[in-house]
């Protein structure tokens, strides 16, 4: 019989699943609060675990030239759930990695339930864990209650940051045109036609831009009309009025992908729509998280070539997120300075994106089990993808500044060299020092 006492994880997103997965096959018992389906948000559907809200894609997975596709394989070497499920639920993006929502999360759901020192508690937690619960990861994310993020508030004396994030529209393959799209991956990688193409002329793209510009938009609160977006996922109607040709340079540049159905006429933008489950039936706009009204999403949409009558699985939405000035509040395991028996994991302490919230949260479960057992572990060397994001967010970055990162390699260290080195041989050069260094920290937190 196991006598450890659990640790409690508020929040079953991705960070707290990967967190409670952790510490679990460390041999801690953990006890994993969900308020979903007793309490719902504004941006889930469903009461899974490590729910997709946004796109359904990981991005990059090359581990060799990209920082997102290097702390896929940390994560991987580090007994990721969430990377294994991902893995198993794939489906084609050329050289990303895009899961099936439903079947990556019921997939971790099933894992996280069917762990025996795993227990499930649905129900929202309204304020502060009690100090008799000795050790709590707070993962709720984004979208964390009002009543708990009041209560963080009045503990660490901070107002948390905001910002929004925009979820992207979901299409019906069926109702596509071929006679106008066509499937080609962007210079043909990956299978080489792993995504839908919608093509656009002049004209189409500047009457496309004045619909965008010009479309209805869902009205902000008074209270939240000065928080910032990420721009990282900025609404693409917020791109369009940035310039006519942002849209052209962004998610609608036309470089790689030639028209099958007119060759030699290069088009002015291109839609490309993303496989999003596995039977190849829902294609996810790619770029296209919008903060229209639906009835304009659909006037709007239905003018890309291709998608004249087009039918959509789910409408794009926009939602408040809110975030930790981490840099300030936490130490350098993420407890909080002011409450020590409490920690943070994913999307809430700034880090931005699916796997650097699942990432953290796997530092976290790992942190919070080596404290259990009363052993002191280092954190991830700094020219890891690991220790590098968990860096930005305990202190590398400037406090007065802090905004949400995607793991990227500005992030990390610069590299000792004796000459000028550029573009892909710089990245290989970042990985090559990454992976030694994680394998070793790895073997070492491992042996502890």
């Amino acid at each position: 019989m196991n006598t450890v006492k659990p640790v409690h994880i508020i929040g079953a997103g991705l960070a707290g699943s990967e967190a409670a997965w952790q510490l679990a096959e460390a041999g801690v018992p953990v006890v994993l609060h969900e308020m979903r389906p007793v309490r719902p948000t504004d941006a889930h559907h469903t009461d899974k675990c490590a729910e997709l809200v946004c796109s359904n894609s990981f991005r990059s997975d090359d581990k060799e030239y990209n920082a997102v596709g290097l702390i896929h394989d940390e994560m991987r070497r580090a007994g990721s759930i969430i990377m294994r499920c991902a893995d198993q639920h794939k489906v084609p993006a050329g050289g990303a990695l895009a899961v099936d929502r439903e079947g990556f999360s019921q997939a971790v759901t099933e894992a996280l339930e069917n762990h025996p020192l795993i227990t499930m508690e649905r129900g929202e937690i309204d304020g502060l864990p009690p100090e008799e619960w000795e050790q709590t990861i707070i993962a709720t994310g984004p979208l964390t209650s009002g009543a708990l993020a009041d209560a963080i508030r009045k503990v660490t004396g901070e107002e948390s940051l905001a910002f929004f994030d925009a979820i992207a529209p979901i299409v019906y393959k069926e109702s596509i045109d071929f006679d106008k799209a066509w499937f080609q991956s962007r210079y043909d990688k990956g299978d080489g036609k792993d995504y839908i193409n919608c093509p656009m002329d002049a004209d189409e793209y500047n009457r496309f831009i004045d619909a965008l510009i010009e479309g209805e938009k869902t009205e902000f609160k008074e209270w939240e009309k000065d928080t910032p977006y990420f721009d990282g996922c900025l609404p693409i109607e917020v791109m369009a009025e940035r310039g006519r040709e942002t849209l052209r340079h962004g998610p609608m540049k036309p470089v790689g992908l030639t028209n099958p159905h007119n060759p030699t006429v290069k088009p002015r933008a291109i839609v490309q729509l993303r496989q999003d489950n596995a039977l190849g039936t829902l294609y996810n706009m790619v770029g296209f998280q919008t903060k229209l009204k639906y009835g304009a999403q659909i006037d709007v949409f239905r003018t890309i070539p291709g998608l004249e009558n087009a039918e959509f699985a789910r409408l794009g939405g926009i939602h408040r997120n809110t975030f930790l000035n981490s840099p300030r509040l936490l130490d350098a395991t993420l407890r909080l300075k002011a409450r020590p028996d409490l920690r943070f994991a994913g999307q809430i302490t700034g880090c931005e994106g699916y796997v650097e919230s699942a990432a953290v949260g796997l530092m976290v479960g790992r942190f919070t089990a080596a404290e259990k057992a009363g052993v002191a572990i280092p954190t991830p060397p700094l020219a890891t993808a690991m220790g590098a994001l968990l860096n930005h967010i305990t202190g590398g970055a400037d406090e007065s500044t802090f905004q949400p990162m995607n793991v990227n390699f500005g992030l990390f260290p610069d590299l000792e060299l004796t000459k000028r080195v550029k573009g892909r041989d710089r990245k290989k050069l970042y990985t090559d020092r990454a992976i030694p260094l994680f394998d070793e920290w790895l073997s070492a937190i491992n042996a502890a």
